[in-house]
């Protein structure tokens, strides 16, 4: 459901599940937040080990945990939507397995026709709009 505009704290506080923009824009919030997810995991980890390094190794093991979840290589990329075809953009800084991984949605969408189901579904959307 559209619920307008949002805030930069909206993207993490559950008010929205997805946020349209410009690419340009896109890239700056996904940039600011893969640094400053890492600054701030880096600096916890400088805290926790100079002031409770009894918990060090705990707080290190959620943090890896956290950082694979994270991790752009796992996704591979994501769907460049608006194409007549399918384009799956990458992270700049892609290993090998994010490449890999990228390939294999980009054959997924291809198999299970998401291009084809995108526009069905406008299609039909635009039918109830007009009336």
């Amino acid at each position: 459901n559209f619920i307008g505009n949002v805030e930069g704290r909206d993207l993490f506080n559950g008010s929205c599940d997805v946020m349209i923009c410009d690419g340009f824009v896109g890239n700056v919030v996904l940039k600011l937040i893969e640094g400053m997810a890492q600054s701030v995991i880096k600096g916890l980890l400088h805290e926790v080990a100079t002031k409770m390094p009894a918990a060090a190794k705990m707080v290190e093991m959620g943090a890896r945990s956290l950082a694979e979840r994270w991790d752009f290589n796992e996704y591979g990329g994501a769907p460049l939507l608006g194409v007549n075809g399918i384009c799956i953009i990458c992270h700049g800084a892609s290993s090998d397995v994010g490449i890999k991984n990228a390939v294999r949605s980009a054959k997924n969408f291809a198999a299970t026709r998401v291009n084809e189901q995108i526009t069905n579904l406008l299609s039909q959307a635009s039918e109830v709009a007009d009336g």
